[in-house]
C-alpha cells in the first residue's frame, strides 16, 4: 500500500520496516498494521485537532502537567504555540498512561515508541491471530457477559490503584483479545487525585460497562459497582485484590455545610499567605 506521509519518518528512522494495511480510522486517530523486524505491531497516527471528532474538554485536561510555565501561559491564551503545546500534551497523555498502566499490570497494549506524533504499540490479536475485534462487535451468553464484566471491573480497579481513570471507557474502546478484554484509547485519561471530575468519570466508565453487559445479563443493571469502587478509593481501602459486592449504601449523614465553608476559608487564607510571602521574597 502507499505509505502514509505521517509514517514516513518512522520508516526513515528504522522504527518500522513496512506498512501492511490500515486497521481502522476513529474519531481521534488512524491505526495501521506495521512490520518491525519479525514482529507485527500497530501504529496510531493522531489526527489534527480540527479533524478530530473527540474534542479536548477542560474536564479531561484539568491539572495536566506541562513542560514549563511558558507552555501553560500559551495554552491559556490560545496562541499558535499554545495550541501546538496542547496537542502535544493531549497525545503524550496516552503514551504516559500506557506506560504507567502497563507497569501496574493493567491489560493495555504494550507501548514501544512515540515518534513524530505516532504511537507505536502492540497489536492485540484474537485466538486466531487476527486483529482483535472491539467489544461492541461481539455477542455474548449471559455467562460470558458476567465473566468479561468482572474481568473489566478488575482492570478499572487496577487503573484506579495506579491513579488513572480512563474517562471514556465503553464497548467501543475495549478489544476482545485471545486472553481476554484489553483496554485501548487513553488520550483523555485523567489523574484520579488531581481532577475534580474524577468520581463522575469513574462512575460513568463503570455505568457504560454495566449498560453494555446488562444487555446479555440483565441482573447486572441492578448493581452499583461504580459508587462502591469510588467509596473504597476515597477511604483508602481500594487495592488490586479487593472483593466487590456491587452494592452501595448511600450515606444518610447530613452534610456539615459550615465545616466545608470553614475548610474553604482556611484554604483561601493559606493561599493568600503564600502569595504574600512570594511577593515579599521578590
Amino acid at each position: 500500500m502507499k505509505i502514509p506521509k505521517r509514517l514516513e519518518p518512522l520508516l526513515e528512522d528504522g522504527l518500522i520496516d513496512d506498512v501492511i494495511r490500515q486497521l481502522m480510522s476513529g474519531k481521534e486517530a488512524m491505526v495501521f498494521v506495521v512490520r518491525c523486524g519479525e514482529e507485527v505491531r500497530c501504529a496510531k497516527v493522531y489526527k489534527e485537532a480540527n479533524k478530530r471528532g473527540f474534542r479536548q474538554s477542560v474536564d479531561y485536561t484539568e491539572n495536566r502537567k506541562v513542560k514549563n510555565s511558558r507552555q501553560a501561559r500559551a495554552m491559556t491564551k490560545g496562541t499558535r504555540y499554545g495550541r501546538e503545546a496542547q496537542e502535544e500534551a493531549w497525545q503524550s497523555a496516552e503514551v504516559d498512561a500506557l506506560y504507567r498502566l502497563a507497569s501496574a499490570g493493567v491489560r493495555v497494549p504494550k507501548p514501544y515508541n512515540f515518534h513524530a506524533g505516532v504511537l507505536l504499540m502492540e497489536l492485540i490479536t484474537d485466538e486466531h491471530g487476527n486483529a482483535a475485534p472491539r467489544l461492541n462487535d461481539r455477542e455474548f451468553t449471559p455467562e460470558q457477559a458476567r465473566g468479561h464484566f468482572q474481568a473489566l471491573l478488575k482492570q478499572v480497579v487496577l487503573m484506579l490503584c495506579a491513579g488513572v481513570i480512563h474517562g471514556d471507557l465503553s464497548e467501543y474502546n475495549i478489544l476482545v483479545g485471545a486472553e481476554g478484554p484489553v483496554i485501548i484509547d487513553l488520550p483523555q485519561a485523567v489523574d484520579a487525585a488531581g481532577n475534580n471530575h474524577a468520581r463522575e468519570m469513574l462512575q460513568r466508565d463503570v455505568a457504560n460497562l454495566t449498560g453494555f453487559f446488562g444487555r446479555f445479563a440483565p441482573e447486572l443493571l441492578n448493581t452499583q459497582y461504580g459508587k462502591e469502587i469510588w467509596a473504597l478509593y476515597e477511604h483508602g481501602e481500594l487495592h488490586p485484590e479487593v472483593r466487590l459486592s456491587g452494592r452501595f449504601a448511600e450515606s444518610k449523614k447530613p452534610v456539615d455545610l459550615h465545616g466545608v465553608i470553614r475548610e474553604i476559608d482556611d484554604a483561601r487564607a493559606e493561599e493568600a499567605a503564600r502569595r504574600l510571602r512570594m511577593q515579599e521574597s521578590q
